[in-house]
């Protein structure tokens, strides 16, 4: 999601030519406008296919079982034990400022699916754990006491209020979009910290946390990617660097990780 909607983009396009290239000034910033034709084709489903590589794909569908392991792992424990409730409820706050655009722009069915699908399985497993048992009763607060709050959405919200503001970008949904691009980068944590207080890692919550890990991987190779082959994409330094730093947040579990595959013992964090 571009902060600068392609509808907008494109009709203003398409008041200055027909079939050729253009540059125009919008907000006070200087514009490249690829040919009318070539816009309108990006808001159909074959453009958005276009937009679509093997690393994209690959990470929407890790992200599709993460979200899947998580609820089947919920389901089979019966238990919410070794699962940070304030890490859901993050990626809730995340999803939902970013996906704002449902309302404004519409790219392809399968980006507006996607979108939806993950804010109403997010916010059935916050339910679940919330309020459904025994997984409630089964949920340890003492454990998850990340003060997501005052320590992510809190700090995220008024750094993407400054980079907005630095930008020059006063538009609510821009704002609440970089907003939830700075928050996902650190919404993993309170998640990391509930492991390794709990040191022994239960199979399929490893396996969550690890495909959880691997979509942001996956898309920064999609970057990487579009970057040579896309002809008019754009580059997002805040998207790059807040992406690397999430994935980080992982290098230390995927370490484990692998160890306890490659030797078939027990996923076990260090104290």
């Amino acid at each position: 999601t571009s902060s600068v909607s392609i509808v907008s983009v494109c009709l203003l396009a398409s008041r200055r030519s027909v079939g050729r290239s253009s540059w125009s000034v919008v907000g006070g910033r200087c514009f490249f406008f690829p040919p009318t034709s070539q816009c309108l084709s990006l808001l159909s489903d074959e453009g958005f296919l276009r937009m679509m590589n093997a690393f994209r794909l690959l990470g929407d569908m890790s992200h599709v079982v993460s979200i899947l392991i998580l609820i089947l792992r919920l389901r089979v424990s019966k238990s919410a034990a070794g699962i940070s409730l304030k890490t859901q409820e993050l990626f809730l706050v995340v999803f939902v400022a970013r996906y704002l655009d449902l309302f404004i722009t519409f790219y392809s069915v399968y980006n507006s699916f996607m979108k939806v699908a993950y804010i109403a399985s997010t916010t059935f497993i916050i339910y679940m754990i919330r309020f459904q048992e025994p997984y409630r009763s089964k949920y340890d607060k003492t454990q998850d006491a990340f003060l997501h709050f005052k320590f992510g959405i809190g700090p995220c919200a008024a750094l993407g209020l400054v980079v907005c503001l630095l930008k020059g970008v006063f538009s609510p949904v821009d704002i609440l979009w970089t907003f939830s691009i700075i928050l996902e980068s650190i919404a993993i944590l309170p998640q990391l910290i509930v492991l390794q207080r709990y040191r022994e890692v239960e199979n399929l919550t490893g396996h969550y946390v690890f495909f959880l890990g691997a979509y942001r991987g996956l898309y920064i190779l999609n970057w990487i990617y579009r970057s040579y082959y896309e002809k008019y994409y754009r580059h997002n330094w805040l998207v790059y660097t807040c992406g690397v730093l999430q994935t980080i947040l992982y290098i230390d579990f995927f370490y484990y990780y692998f160890i306890s595959k490659y030797y078939g013992g027990k996923l076990t964090l260090p104290t």
